[in-house]
């Protein structure tokens, strides 16, 4: 069973710097698996990614220098449990708000009886029964980041990265610009306030900082101000504004 160098880098506060993917496409996933970054986020919440294209992005990104994280569409037991078994080993579960939500995410990534992972004995993640180790130390290789959305959220934030398995906390930007009133606007002066005392607050509580800043000084200001786990960019941003202004040059 190797150990998990994404989980590994986060826990020694090593910065991470990842891309967010949601082309649903293996041929995408490889190009940008071997571009350099830390890890790649390969998105099933506001992506049409089933679990059949995220087996062939897991598949296209071996051998690249990332490390694939998956959001699962929901904090749900069964997709948690689909993920794991084809070999997720990191996971950002979304629209975390509560301790309750936080143990319940917990415990769809663990064995019992510290959880409630459900037991297959051939699967992809143990290499078809070959990786003789696996179910003992599954729980300890699993990386669980928890992102955090909402007004809520951010009041049990404490509360939330004490509970024991949380890995890290991320900052979900556009769904709490939401929450704070100012849809569309994640550079709102309450909004940037609200993520800079999260921030802190995530820090101090010895959990790993993450946010998504597709803006570069956005993002290197949140590496400034501590977050380990930034992702910097998309792979749909790379697509459609360069391609846009590849157009423009001849339509002028």
């Amino acid at each position: 069973m190797p150990v998990n160098p994404f989980r590994k880098a986060i826990r020694e506060g090593r910065p991470q710097i990842g891309l967010w993917c949601s082309s649903c496409s293996n041929v995408v996933a490889e190009v940008i698996a071997g571009a350099g970054f830390d890890w790649i986020l390969i998105d099933t919440e506001h992506a049409p990614n089933e679990l059949p294209m995220v087996l062939s992005q897991l598949q296209a990104m071996v051998g690249g220098t990332a490390a694939p994280v998956v959001r699962p569409a929901w904090n749900d037991l069964v997709l948690i449990k689909r993920l794991l078994d084809v070999g997720v080993q990191n996971l950002l579960v979304p629209y975390v708000q509560t301790v309750v939500e936080a143990r319940a995410a917990v415990g769809a990534v663990r064995y019992p009886p510290e959880g409630v992972r459900g037991v297959a004995v051939l699967h992809r993640a143990n290499r078809f029964g070959r990786v003789r180790d696996y179910s003992s130390r599954a729980n300890e290789e699993i990386c669980l980041i928890l992102q955090l959305e909402s007004r809520v959220a951010l009041q049990n934030l404490d509360a939330i990265a004490a509970v024991e398995g949380v890995d890290g906390l991320f900052i979900g930007p556009s769904d709490l610009a939401a929450a704070l009133g100012h849809l569309g606007d994640n550079g709102h002066a309450e909004v940037r306030a609200a993520i800079e005392d999260a921030v802190g607050r995530i820090r101090k509580t010895g959990k790993a900082p993450g946010i998504l800043a597709s803006v570069e000084a956005d993002a290197r200001h949140w590496l400034a101000q501590g977050c380990t786990v930034v992702a910097v960019g998309s792979d749909l941003g790379l697509l459609a504004r360069p391609s846009e202004d590849l157009a423009a040059k001849f339509r002028k």
